[in-house]
């Protein structure tokens, strides 16, 4: 899978793509309109070019309050990245780490964070890790804040064990994508007590969805 080519289905506004990206972007919105006054920390998982994060904070009221890493592993894709937050500005405040998104080193000194993304990844992993990631998210998220969170709704339909997996780590659901939106986009927030933070234990392995299921098109 070419990681920044696979960007491209963006440029069709009728695309699942683009109409998934336009609800991650409204609850994440939602999030930071909601977060508790002071700074704001951002980070996100498989960032990619990092457009989810960069076009909001880009207009939000607080983007002078927020401090946001992405960490995503393709070259081409944190450059990108990098040239969209300094043309909006946001040079100063927003990090892109180039590297593996599953070691949690990458996100130390930035987390528990106020609002954590982790799109475009559960499409990618086995179950096992996907449940594995849901479980990291309580190091990475502090208390009361927010998780956005994309799976694909093909069969087996995993986002309902996903449901269970973030209640089970003390996850309220706030939001979820209807079943026929042609995506599943999720939104929870964190009502435990974070865990350390553990650099050694690594989140996931990061399979690709053409190597899962090489019979479905390829939708994190």
């Amino acid at each position: 899978m070419d990681w920044s080519a696979w960007h491209d289905g963006y440029d069709d506004p009728d695309s699942w793509q683009a109409r998934r990206l336009r609800t991650v972007r409204a609850r994440l919105r939602e999030a930071l309109d909601g977060a508790p006054p002071g700074g704001l920390r951002i980070v996100s998982l498989c960032a990619g070019d990092g457009r989810d994060v960069l076009d909001v904070l880009a207009e939000h009221p607080r983007r002078a309050e927020a401090r946001a890493r992405l960490v995503e592993l393709d070259a081409r894709n944190t450059a990108a990245a990098r040239r969209r937050a300094e043309a909006a500005g946001l040079g100063a405040q927003v990090e892109t780490v180039t590297g593996d998104a599953a070691l949690p080193a990458h996100y130390a000194g930035l987390v528990p964070a106020d609002v954590v993304l982790v799109c475009g990844v559960f499409g990618n992993l086995t179950d096992a890790d996907v449940e594995r990631t849901v479980r990291a998210c309580r190091v990475l998220c502090r208390t009361g804040g927010t998780v956005i969170w994309t799976r694909h709704r093909e069969e087996p339909d995993l986002v309902p064990r996903i449901r269970e997996w973030f209640a089970r780590e003390e996850f309220e659901q706030l939001w979820l994508s209807p079943p026929d939106a042609g995506y599943g986009v999720g939104v929870h927030r964190f009502t435990g007590a974070p865990d350390e933070l553990r650099p050694e234990r690594r989140m996931f392995d990061f399979v690709g969805y053409p190597e899962l299921r090489p019979d479905l098109r390829p939708e994190g």
